[in-house]
């Protein structure tokens, strides 16, 4: 693919933008930059564009972003129904995302994995481990590194290791992982992909292209997951916590082809849904011929993802977990099941129209108290007031104020908010960052005392 000498327009700004425009520049190409936002909401991302000397407009999109443009290319946070890109593909112009653009130029073999939960601690433990075993490998794609930064420059590493996302997937074409997996598919984003058959076929697209020399890997606990076999033209290989997968949990072993390559109790990541992480990862060092012995130490060594039931402390026999990154009731759900003690949940935000309902009787088993935050605060309450102690705050210092006055030794504090950040909060980052910030200063004030 040849863009040396022609415009590429690059819709939105951030990260992968910034990224993009530099692998543009190092082929020769000619990026301009178009944002809906106004400046000063993006005033980081333009003052870097001006020092890369990359052309932009903000405030929208004008005539000028697709003049004499050669190729189209959105940010994932972009959807792809707005009238400046159906405008693009009504004039006939070529629209990628960033994931098949880098995709183009990598010499790298890549290891895509994508699924509603779990594909970044996936793919950290499989980063983690392909060091480990001494492989020449880097974390890239839908996390702090996009694809365009790894392909920028002219040493490329033998593997990427691709966190994937459904909106990424969306405008690929060409796109072939040498390894890919779709680890689960629950109800979530479907206010942009509409239906749950439109979000799990651009899930199964990851699969599209590859051919018989290549892996797919699926998870058999999961229905969806498991239908997509039928149309996949690699080679299967399947994970799952019981049955005749080829990687399985048989008690507390890990077997791979009915070898024992490590025990469940090796990994400090607690619950089901790690679980099912551990065995994708497992699944994917099969194909490379891992040395198992290692692999069972580096287990070991994995403490987790952040934002992700990350432990934060523990004070006074009561533990403090940051599960922000749960934005979807299925998150909430492994994040209960998760421990056998009771927990002190604080949840809410902005919500995604789901039915609370369908957790009540996980909440009744597993919850003593919930201090319910954000807009859909009310909902919480109303869904499961009957089943657990209910109260609303207006701010997580008051949130966790109110666990900690309540939690008794042996209880769990979690963080686990089954909805959006945006009503409080820039994203989840941001807000597992102010919970541990509640946290610490509870236990600074403790050690005070």
């Amino acid at each position: 693919m040849d863009v040396a000498g022609k415009k590429v327009t690059l819709v939105g700004m951030g990260k992968t933008s910034i990224a993009l425009a530099r692998l543009l520049k190092h082929l020769g190409a000619n990026p301009f930059v178009t944002e809906c936002r106004l400046r000063d909401d993006c005033a980081e991302f333009a003052g870097l564009f001006e020092s890369e000397g990359v052309p932009f407009e903000y405030g929208g999109h004008t005539d000028a972003a697709l003049l004499d443009t050669h190729l189209v290319i959105p940010s994932p946070g972009v959807p792809p129904n707005i009238p400046m890109l159906k405008e693009a593909l009504d004039a006939g112009l070529t629209m990628m995302s960033e994931l098949e653009f880098a995709f183009r130029f990598s010499t790298s073999k890549l290891v895509a994995i994508t699924g509603t939960n779990g594909k970044t601690t996936t793919t950290e433990l499989l980063a983690h481990l392909f060091i480990s075993c001494g492989l020449d490998a880097v974390l890239a794609g839908n996390n702090e590194s996009p694809f365009s930064s790894v392909v920028t420059g002219d040493a490329q590493p033998d593997y990427v290791i691709l966190e994937v996302s459904s909106y990424q997937l969306e405008l690929v074409d060409q796109f072939r992982p040498y390894v890919a997996s779709v680890l689960n598919i629950s109800n979530d984003h479907l206010g942009r992909h509409g239906t749950m058959e439109s979000y799990s076929a651009t899930k199964a697209r990851i699969f599209a292209r590859q051919q018989g020399d290549d892996i797919a890997i699926l998870n058999t606990d999961n229905a969806v997951v498991s239908s997509m076999a039928d149309s996949i033209s690699g080679n299967i290989v399947l994970f799952g916590t019981s049955g005749d997968a080829d990687v399985v949990l048989d008690g507390d072993n890990l077997l791979v082809q009915g070898q024992v390559v490590a025990r469940r109790s090796d990994s400090p990541l607690p619950g089901r849904h790690n679980t099912e992480n551990i065995l994708a990862a497992l699944a994917v060092m099969s194909v490379f011929d891992a040395d198992w012995s290692k692999v069972c130490e580096e287990l070991k060594t994995f403490g987790g993802v952040e934002h992700r039931i990350e432990k934060v402390a523990d004070l006074n026999g009561v533990s403090y977990y940051n599960d922000s990154k749960s934005t979807n009731l299925d998150s909430l759900k492994v994040a209960l099941e998760s421990f056998d003690r009771g927990i002190l949940l604080i949840a809410g935000g902005e919500g995604k129209g789901d039915d609370y309902s369908v957790l009540s009787e996980l909440i009744q088993s597993r919850v003593k108290q919930i201090v319910a935050i954000g807009a859909d605060a009310d909902a919480i309450c109303a869904a499961w007031g009957e089943y657990a102690q209910t109260c609303i705050v207006d701010s997580m210092d008051a949130a966790v104020a109110k666990v900690h006055e309540a939690a008794r030794p042996t209880d769990v504090v979690l963080l686990s908010p089954a909805c959006a950040s945006f009503d409080m909060y820039t994203n989840f980052e941001e807000r597992g960052a102010d919970f541990k910030r509640c946290v610490r200063m509870i236990t600074s004030n403790k050690v005070q005392a």
